[in-house]
């Protein structure tokens, strides 16, 4: 079975901590303890472990050729880092899952789509800017105190 971790370096401390999918808590680095921004690369193998988590997931479907996903992909991790703790995200380059592609419907790149136990509860095509990206997130958040 391949690994299915992400590597994900503390902003706080510097230490890369491997992180596996978990439906349960949030990451934490594993020498300081701070809350790590979850953003991983999935693989068609690890996409339906990865979208199964304690947060909402938020999955940047992409691909290496499409400009407006390179414009977008900044924008999304920086909603990422915001969120430390409540949000996760997911990254799928859909050329290397076209099932999973199909599987979502996905006709247009960007597509970002919100999931909550698995199942999606919005989505939005299109290269949108941080404010609107911001506006469109934060609904789909847990209030602080449930996050507690």
């Amino acid at each position: 079975m391949p690994d299915r971790s992400t590597i994900i370096t503390c902003a706080n401390c510097g230490t890369r901590n491997r992180v596996r999918p978990s439906t349960a808590g949030v990451p934490r680095c594993s020498v300081c303890h701070h809350l790590l921004p979850w953003i991983v690369e999935a693989s068609p193998e690890s996409f339906d472990d990865e979208i199964v988590a304690s947060a909402p997931v938020l999955v940047d479907f992409w691909a290496p050729w499409c400009g407006p996903c390179r414009m977008v992909s900044p924008v999304v991790e920086r909603i990422g880092r915001e969120h430390t703790g409540a949000l996760k995200i997911v990254k799928l380059n859909v050329d290397d899952a076209p099932a999973i592609s199909e599987r979502y419907e996905v006709r247009g790149i960007p597509l970002l789509v919100i999931f909550r136990d698995a199942a999606e509860v919005d989505r939005l095509v299109g290269a949108a800017p941080y404010e609107r990206l911001r506006e469109w997130v934060e609904p789909h958040l847990a209030p602080a105190a449930e996050r507690a």
